[in-house]
């Protein structure tokens, strides 16, 4: 109940689903490099054989995203054979919430297993230009002429509670394009914890 309490807490003070945008600005996204969990900085380009990435903006203290760690994680597993790496990145400001700080990151990695690379966006600099809102929140980028275009932002799926009765708008989107298609519902937005910059603060 306490769980269901806070989940229905974050819906209703930081976000709210709307109808996906037929439209999507397919945003060219350049390389970037950030510190991941083991100490090392990683980038796109390490990934050379990468036909796109999924990228998860989340955190450690938001009740929503927490629900998700189990998927990421398969999902991970499911398309980095695909060559479709999963990257987590945490762009919360550390300044307003201290158990956003590298060795909390660390340690919530470790606890849940993650087979994933979950990287300190510590400028927030990766965050503003993805666009990324709330925690989770998912990008999928793609390569088309060497550029990494972003084909789906939103939602990870229909239901965080009930990951066994989700529909993934991310899977549905990866099966559309490895089979050379449009994807038919680029955005839907995220349900979660804002993410504060601190230039709007």
């Amino acid at each position: 109940m306490k769980l269901f309490l806070l989940l229905i807490l974050c819906f209703l003070v930081f976000s709210s689903f709307q109808e996906p945008n037929s439209e999507v600005n397919e945003k060219t996204i350049s390389d970037f490099k950030l510190r991941n969990i083991n100490n090392k900085t990683i980038s796109l380009s390490d990934y050379k054989s990468a036909k796109g990435f999924i990228i998860i903006f989340t955190c450690n203290h938001c009740p929503f995203a927490n629900l998700y760690y189990k998927r990421l994680n398969s999902f991970y597993k499911k398309y980095s054979a695909q060559n479709i790496p999963l990257i987590a990145i945490n762009s919360m400001d550390t300044l307003l919430y201290e158990d956003e700080e590298f060795k909390y990151i660390q340690a919530k990695a470790k606890i849940n297993k993650f087979n994933f690379p979950y990287l300190q966006d510590g400028t927030q600099f990766v965050g503003k230009t993805f666009g990324a809102t709330h925690t989770p929140q998912a990008f999928l980028i793609w390569k088309e002429n060497n550029l990494w275009k972003i084909k789906y932002k939103g939602a990870i799926d229909d239901n965080g509670e009930h990951p066994e009765k989700a529909t993934s708008f991310i899977s549905k989107a990866i099966e559309e394009l490895l089979e050379g298609k449009q994807v038919s519902q680029p955005e839907m937005n995220a349900i979660g914890c804002k993410i504060m910059y601190r230039t709007n603060l």
